[in-house]
């Protein structure tokens, strides 16, 4: 069981880390809307994950028709972070005693998530393969493994807002602004990597 414990831990914590969609999300939402809005974010794959693990264990045994899914599922995914950052490129700094529409933080986590094709091929490549292992072990070593992994990556991406979070009073408008129109040109890049993996996968492009 430790092995599958370990290999949870390590695989979260290198996806919670890593440059994303979902951490781009995070870190935008945090400074527009505070830490609480940038943890609903991060938690955004703990709704959306259990569909997805079971899509991909189903396409295991259907591996044939799982380039044309994904490659229209990262397409659609491009072009909701195509929205995003044009939203984030043009958010400004908040007075406080203004009134706010509802940033609708988890709904949006939830949709880039859902949208992104990364954790379909996690779950494909390397994820339902080693629950598969790990439930042949026995349950306690497969339910390790999915509890480590999700306590890590979450847990990597509500630290991170809570540090962005406790920063934001240091920032003034000019430097707001700054931050967010990188936010955004990170979500655009982003959408791009996106249409070019949905068109590789569909056999568009190359």
């Amino acid at each position: 069981m430790a092995f599958f414990l370990g290999a949870g831990v390590v695989l979260g914590l290198s996806a919670g880390f890593a440059p994303g969609p979902l951490l781009a999300m995070v870190l935008s939402q945090t400074i527009r809307h505070g830490a609480r809005e940038g943890i609903k974010i991060a938690a955004a794959p703990l709704l959306t994950d259990l569909p997805i693990i079971l899509v991909s264990t189903f396409l295991l045994a259907k591996l044939s028709g799982a380039g044309a899914l994904l490659g229209t599922i990262s397409i659609l995914g491009g072009f909701f972070l195509l929205h995003m950052a044009r939203e984030t490129f043009r958010a400004r700094m908040q007075d406080p005693a203004a009134g706010v529409a509802e940033p609708q933080s988890l709904r949006k986590g939830a949709m880039v998530n859902a949208l992104s094709p990364h954790p379909y091929l996690f779950w494909l490549t390397v994820g339902a393969p080693t629950l598969l292992k790990g439930w042949k072990t026995g349950p306690s070593a497969a339910a390790a493994f999915v509890g480590g992994f999700y306590v890590c990556l979450v847990g990597s991406k509500v630290l991170l807002a809570v540090l962005a979070g406790r920063s934001k009073h240091l920032l003034g408008p000019r430097a707001y602004s700054g931050i967010m129109r990188a936010l955004a040109m990170l979500l655009l890049l982003f959408a791009v990597l996106l249409f070019r993996d949905g068109l590789g996968l569909l056999g568009i492009v190359r």
